[in-house]
């Protein structure tokens, strides 16, 4: 069996004396802050809480959320932030907010400080290189309240709140099929990103419905990065048998897609129509003005902290997950036969 960790493992493992490590974790005022966080960080990766201290002298709860989001920049975590926050003031409690930028260690390193400052509760979306979840599972065991939004993992058990994004999908590559478009091409997030697969499946759907051939050459992969972004649309339209539409992971993705396209001497929608993802409020002042599906973004914000409360209020609450409606939202980039445009 293994031994369970003592006071005294903590302190040689810091070089710290025993009556150190113990006053860090009574909060001594005695003991510095920076002492303190460590001695609190190492005792939560070794378990040394479980089951052997009263509640007075564990990490006080902060009376405030943790959320992370790949970035803040991104239109639809700004809302969903906004509705986020009006819930947390509705009850009294503050907001921690942070950013992985897409990385995993950022991420998993964010929980964890986030978890030894005493969050009572953490709202995640997911960034683009986390392929591994033992930080969340963490916070499951320590029972700490978790609600993953817009990016999400079948991995981890915990409430949810998402769009249909094969539905999504689905319906942009229908769009792109009814305006003549044979050869769709998608580029997709990081290929163990769930969402950007679930997408794809979508895509796939679509194709097989309206009778045509999926190529895996009309599929690419991008990190987010502008040089990737550029990179994944150069790759398609650049090739031998370009597509003729493009259903790209983000606005972002597709605003990169449409200045390859012009690099190439392509007409946006003749030679090439583009629909993206997240319908950023730019999409309307670009020429051509961009097709979008649009997600409820502040209303998954509302939804994730409504959930985030009551599982604080009551942690025994069964998951469960909310799917939100979202809308394709047609412009120019699509406008192939001069369809009337809907915005």
């Amino acid at each position: 069996m293994k031994k369970k960790p003592t006071l005294k493992d903590i302190a040689n493992a810091l070089n710290i004396s025993t009556s150190t490590a113990s006053r860090a974790l009574q909060n001594n005022p005695r003991i510095s802050e920076s002492v303190r966080k460590k001695v609190i960080a190492l005792a939560n990766e070794l378990n040394y809480f479980d089951n052997k201290f009263p509640e007075s002298i564990t990490p006080k709860k902060l009376n405030a959320i943790g959320v992370i989001v790949p970035k803040i920049s991104y239109h639809l975590y700004a809302m969903a932030i906004s509705g986020i926050e009006k819930v947390a003031e509705e009850n009294g409690m503050h907001l921690v907010i942070c950013q992985s930028n897409e990385s995993y260690e950022r991420e998993k390193s964010l929980t964890k400080e986030l978890l030894e400052i005493g969050v009572s509760g953490l709202i995640v979306s997911l960034a683009g290189e986390t392929k591994q979840f033992g930080h969340f599972h963490e916070l499951k065991d320590k029972n700490i309240p978790l609600v993953f939004f817009n990016r999400q993992c079948d991995e981890v058990e915990t409430d949810k709140v998402v769009i249909d994004n094969f539905k999504a999908a689905y319906d942009a590559t229908e769009h792109l099929i009814s305006i003549g478009c044979k050869k769709i091409a998608y580029i997709g997030g990081p290929q163990k990103l769930q969402i950007s697969n679930t997408r794809l499946s979508g895509y796939h759907q679509a194709l097989n419905d309206a009778n045509l051939y999926s190529n895996y050459k009309l599929i690419e992969y991008c990190n987010f990065t502008k040089e990737s972004n550029l990179s994944a649309a150069r790759k398609l339209l650049y090739s031998p048998n370009p597509p003729d539409g493009i259903i790209a992971f983000s606005d972002q993705v597709a605003i990169w897609a449409m200045l390859a396209a012009k690099e190439r001497g392509l007409s946006i929608p003749e030679d090439l129509a583009i629909i993206g993802f997240n319908n950023e409020p730019v999409d309307e002042l670009l020429d051509p003005s961009l097709t979008s599906i649009d997600q409820p973004a502040y209303q998954m914000g509302l939804e994730s902290a409504q959930l985030i409360f009551e599982k604080i209020k009551n942690t025994s609450k069964e998951h469960s997950q909310k799917v939100l409606k979202s809308e394709l939202v047609i412009r120019n980039s699509t406008n192939k036969n001069k369809l009337k445009v809907i915005s």
